[in-house]
């Protein structure tokens, strides 16, 4: 594997100053549903609402002379561009992020808040990538992918790491996947530390690239739609050197969800847990409402950011029309 668990540790220790460790919390309404203790991880309340600065501040932390001179530079979907810029304003280092016009108006401004510049090029993370690459060979910048990385997935897995803490009989994990950097730190630490472990992947089934490239037994592109699940867009990349086969040997099952079922999902969060989270946070908790997740212990959701458009998060849990939120997520 591209990352072990003493990697994993060794992360833990150098971004210890700059993450918080978050809760895991028993919820009552969905232990009820599925008939085992089920533990809501709540990453969402990490320091700039989503589980990314785990990955970014290690990246971060591991700069060298030119890296720190040059500046960073990723192509995101909104929360690795944001954890990204959080972790280079604090340690002093200039960052772009390139995003495409799918990425959430409000994720952007949160971005430039934290002193970035944003550029948005382009309608997919390809095109944001491209430009990306143009600053590193133009600029010298260094290039901190959002999950294609060592850096990053040993980063990620630092939340497994708690999680196997936490709740150390877990049966089963059940992350939201895009590019398999979250999942596959997160597979890479809890199955070293929780024997007979289950890691099952959910993504929206609307663009679901790592699926699609899991299905086809090497990285493909798949064409990028709106989602309320949007944190969870974009392609795998088809040079793919890391994420693909850490989650093609260490996932157990994917599970893939409509728009209704992640609106599901949101609506639970907030009316019987008394949480707001993003589309992509809210997969796990979504396939438990759908019947789609099978659970037969101890089942651990980390509920991974909460970086919502507030006007969208409001029409969602009042039961607005699904179809029409998608398209303005984008």
């Amino acid at each position: 594997m591209s990352v072990d668990v003493t990697e994993i540790e060794a992360a833990r220790a150098r971004i210890r100053d700059v993450i918080r460790r978050t809760e895991c919390d028993l919820s009552d309404a969905l232990t009820d549903i599925a008939g085992a203790p089920v533990w809501l991880k709540l990453e969402h309340r990490q320091h700039t609402g989503a589980f990314k600065l785990r990955g970014a501040s290690n990246a971060v932390a591991q700069l060298g002379a030119q890296g720190r001179k040059a500046g960073v530079t990723a192509a995101s979907t909104g929360n690795h561009g944001r954890a990204l810029a959080y972790a280079a304003r604090r340690a002093g280092v200039p960052c772009v992020i390139c995003m495409s016009r799918l990425v959430p108006g409000n994720k952007i401004a949160a971005i430039e808040a934290l002193g970035a510049e944003a550029r948005i090029i382009g309608n997919s993370q390809d095109d944001a990538e491209i430009e990306a690459l143009r600053l590193v060979e133009e600029r010298g910048m260094e290039m901190v992918p959002p999950f294609d990385d060592p850096r990053i997935i040993a980063g990620q897995g630092t939340l497994g790491l708690e999680m196997a803490e936490d709740v150390p009989d877990a049966a089963c994990v059940a992350v939201p996947l895009s590019g398999g950097g979250l999942i596959a730190g997160v597979a890479a630490a809890m199955k070293a530390r929780c024997p007979g472990l289950r890691v099952i992947g959910i993504s929206m089934a609307r663009g679901a690239a790592m699926q699609a490239s899991l299905q086809a037994g090497r990285p493909v592109q798949v064409t990028e739609l709106p989602s309320l699940a949007d944190s969870l867009g974009g392609g795998i990349g088809l040079q793919n050197r890391h994420s693909f086969a850490m989650v093609r040997d260490l996932v157990d099952e994917v599970i893939v969800l409509s728009e209704p079922e992640i609106a599901a999902g949101i609506r639970h969060c907030y009316h019987a847990e008394r949480e707001i989270v993003e589309g992509a946070a809210a997969v796990g908790v979504a396939a438990l409402l759908a019947g789609k997740l099978r659970v037969t212990g101890p089942l651990v959701l980390p509920l991974t950011g909460r970086n919502i458009d507030m006007d969208l998060h409001r029409r969602i849990v009042n039961g607005e029309d699904v179809d029409l939120m998608a398209e303005e997520a984008a």
